[in-house]
């Protein structure tokens, strides 16, 4: 049994990924019959309260992905303009903690967001203008384009979509939350050739 730490992947019914959700969000979720079918392991039982009439203990086995009837949100959610929000723990995770200038990993606490077009020169930030860089090679690129600093870029940024960031969301991801969300992953992703290497 995992601990109750632990997230559940929530989908809509059509097996789309939404979002990552706790333990209480999942039995309300459980109670209020909203969860049309379950998929991967069970992560662990809840146990309620004794009925009055019929001496029964209530249990609920809560699954490691759960799936509900979607909504309006998880359709815009599939569409093909759908940007996620930027964060910098997103974009870290994306570029697996990896300097895409020198090439190392490092600590979140030694990465930064790097522009490839600085802002100052008309760049924006977005997905596609964005790269995990290590401190001081941020510092030695400064506002400079990469060509203009003489420093390579190893790899070509890319807007993830809803799939990979509720991937980039997750705080411990187990092997079946990981397989269903991979098969959601465009064929050409960038994060899924990373994945693929790392594992």
């Amino acid at each position: 049994m995992y601990g109750l730490e632990q997230q559940i992947l929530h989908t809509d019914v059509t097996g789309m990924p939404l979002e990552w959700i706790g333990y209480q969000q999942a039995v309300r979720l459980y109670h209020a019959e909203q969860v049309a079918y379950t998929c991967g392991i069970v992560l662990y039982s809840v146990r309620g309260g004794v009925n009055a009439r019929s001496g029964q203990r209530s249990v609920i086995a809560v699954n490691s992905i759960i799936a509900t009837q979607g909504g309006v949100y998880a359709r815009l959610r599939a569409r093909e303009d759908y940007v996620p929000p930027l964060s910098n723990a997103s974009l870290f995770r994306r570029d697996c903690n990896t300097c895409l200038y020198c090439g190392q990993s490092f600590p979140v606490r030694e990465l930064s967001r790097d522009h490839v077009r600085p802002i100052v020169q008309g760049g924006i930030d977005h997905w596609n203008n964005v790269v995990t860089a290590c401190k001081p090679c941020n510092h030695a690129k400064g506002g400079k384009t990469p060509e203009q600093a003489g420093m390579q870029l190893l790899a070509i940024p890319f807007t993830p979509n809803h799939a990979e960031y509720v991937y980039l969301q997750g705080k411990r991801v187990l092997a079946d939350q990981m397989d269903f969300l991979r098969a959601h992953f465009p064929r050409s992703s960038p994060l899924r050739q990373r994945l693929t290497r790392l594992s």
